[in-house]
This record gives structure tokens, C-alpha cells and sequence, in this order.
């Protein structure tokens, strides 16, 4: 795990995180469910990012312990790290949050009908 205030991106205010949560009731026992991650190891002097138009547009979900839910930022769904953005759903015993990108990466990710837009707010934590 990143150590607090290494990791930039955006955080889910509550009231989206409630909304998103009806509208996607989590499968596994723990919920995560709070932030878009840029970057994983920014140093102090690295800049929050920047607001930005963000929709959820998918969703991934291993089928046994890890789910999460894809976002596009400003159009794209692509991270510059070669990842895919998202939202860690929710996660069953011995899971990490770090593994949505391998979830996401080797099982692919299912696109929504609709994007629902959603507000995200710039961060470090």
C-alpha cells in the first residue's frame, strides 16, 4: 500500500459515492469505493491534478473477489501509466485495490449503454 499522500487523483464526494452505491450495490463484503488514482507515488511537490469531466462508462469484475468501475476522465479511459482508469468497487477477503489494474488488464472491462457522469474532486492521499 502507497504510503498517505503519495498517490494524486481524484477523490468521490459522499453524496456521488451514495448514488453510485444504489445504483451498483457492491458484490463482495468490503466496499471501497472513493477515488479515481492518477499516480501512485507522487512526491510533495508533485501538483494535484486538475478537475475534470468524468462519466462512469463500465465495469470489471473477476467473478470471485474484486470489482471496480471504469471512468473516463476528459474523454479517455486510458491512464498515462499504460492503465485504465477506475473505481475500486468493492473487494472479498485478502484482496488489495491495486489489483483492479491486473483485473482490468487481463479480463477486460464490460462498457455501459449510458456513461453516467459523476463529479470528482482533485486530491492527494
Amino acid at each position: 500500500m502507497a504510503k498517505p499522500g503519495t498517490v494524486i487523483g481524484w477523490k468521490l464526494p459522499s453524496d456521488e459515492r451514495a448514488r453510485l452505491i444504489d445504483l451498483f450495490p457492491p458484490r463482495y463484503e468490503r466496499v471501497v469505493a472513493d477515488h479515481v488514482t492518477l499516480k501512485s507515488g507522487a512526491t510533495a511537490g508533485t501538483p494535484v491534478p486538475q478537475g475534470v469531466r468524468a462519466r462512469i462508462v463500465g465495469r470489471a469484475d473477476d467473478g470471485t473477489s474484486l470489482e471496480c468501475l471504469v471512468a473516463e476522465l476528459d474523454g479517455t479511459t486510458d491512464r498515462p501509466d499504460g492503465s485504465t482508469y477506475h473505481i475500486t468497487w468493492s473487494l472479498g477477503p485478502r484482496r488489495k485495490a491495486r489489483e483492479s489494474n491486473d483485473v482490468l488488464r487481463d479480463l477486460g472491462w464490460s462498457r455501459f449503454e449510458e456513461p453516467i457522469p459523476v463529479s470528482l474532486n482533485p486530491a492527494r492521499f
